[in-house]
């Protein structure tokens, strides 16, 4: 039968398994059918948070069996119970009876590098994005994880910071500052430094008080916090909005000054792997030139993680990183951090034809399911 229009990628996988289909998550959702020593990616049906896009989403995944023929031994989802995907596949698995296996968001980030690059051995991923619901119930966004096969382990994550409002942080930039000043002990400045912000004040009682802050080791929050101290950008209108600001002006700050020099202080990697940022955030605090601002976060970042990544490997033995995540969309962050991990002898994994992006998280389901399927 010919392949259907929605198919976008087909990827040969690095061993055999028996049909599963992956439904993806919530942003720039794919799916995905594995079978044999095949992956068929869908095109993207988009956000899964309009009435067309989840009816495009069902229409594709059903296409995918029809087109495939064959029963498929399980469906694969994201370990959120209130996406779109999650519930259908839920549907899904009813109508044909056949087991449900949820994946972990960064795991599936990770699997699907290690897929594309049929790579059928014990790796250690970076996976950097905006949020991913973790095994604990919390937010994740900046993980180091040890991934072998459908196993994985989380071996480090970024400090976390309190998200002030919820996901309403996640869209004002200024208030995911106001939490790094905080977390910085300086949250009586708050209220001056955000003057315009009709909720300053209220912020910084809530970060005070511990109310409606949930933590979040996001590394997009990451780049929001510094978007925020540098004034680039307050409150965001569409997606990425302020970590393409800060790239921008790193990006213009480094053509016509050179790169800065990463803060040799900038970061701390305690006994429990956790990669804190606080240091470079009191820099940036206090910094006047936004663009010199942006370009000594980018270099403090790529050596940050780094740093990291070698020293895990030390504690692991393992060479090979596979680099995941929406924030690798970054150039600066991807082609810098590349650079020092190849210069060190690591073998560096990065998308190609998945994307680094939620495209990706459909073949990393399926192939974690894959493998578990017997």
């Amino acid at each position: 039968m010919t392949r259907p229009d929605c198919v976008e990628h087909v990827i040969r996988l690095p061993r055999p398994v028996k049909p599963v289909l992956a439904l993806g998550a919530w942003f720039k959702n794919t799916v995905c059918i594995a079978s044999g020593q095949q992956a068929f990616t869908s095109k993207t049906v988009g956000d899964l948070d309009s009435p067309d896009a989840c009816r495009a989403h069902e229409a594709t995944a059903r296409r995918l069996l029809e087109w495939h023929g064959e029963k498929p031994s399980a469906i694969a989802h994201d370990l959120h119970p209130d996406f779109h995907s999650t519930r259908f596949a839920a549907q899904l698995a009813a109508e044909l009876e056949v087991p449900l296996i949820a994946v972990q968001h960064h795991h599936a980030h990770i699997a699907a590098l290690t897929a594309e690059h049929q790579v059928d051995e014990p790796v250690l991923g970076l996976a950097l994005d905006g949020v991913g619901l973790g095994t604990d119930g919390s937010a994740w966004g900046g993980e180091l994880l040890r991934v072998e096969g459908a196993a994985f382990e989380r071996i480090g994550h970024l400090r976390p910071l309190p998200l002030p409002g919820g996901d309403r942080a996640a869209r004002e930039p200024w208030r995911m500052a106001a939490a790094v000043l905080h977390e910085l002990g300086r949250n009586d400045e708050i209220a001056q430094r955000y003057a315009g912000e009709p909720a300053a004040a209220t912020v910084a009682t809530m970060l005070v008080r511990g109310l409606n802050c949930p933590r979040t080791s996001s590394t997009g929050r990451v780049f929001d916090a510094a978007a925020g101290l540098l004034g680039l950008c307050h409150k965001m209108e569409f997606e990425a909005q302020a970590a393409i600001a800060l790239e921008q002006a790193a990006t213009y700050y480094i053509a016509a000054q050179g790169t800065p020099q990463a803060l040799t202080n900038g970061w701390q990697v305690n006994q429990n792997g956790q990669l804190d940022l606080l240091p470079l955030f009191a820099h940036l605090t206090d910094t006047t030139d936004a663009g010199q601002g942006a370009a000594i976060f980018h270099a403090t970042l790529i050596a940050a993680l780094a740093d990291w990544v070698k020293q895990a490997a030390q504690r692991s033995g393992t060479r090979t990183i596979a680099c995941g995540g929406g924030c690798f969309f970054n150039k600066l962050l991807s082609a810098g951090l590349r650079e020092r991990l190849d210069g060190a002898g690591f073998k560096t994994l990065a998308a190609k034809l998945a994307q680094p992006g939620d495209t990706a998280i459909a073949l990393g389901q399926a192939w974690v399911a894959g493998q578990l399927v017997l």
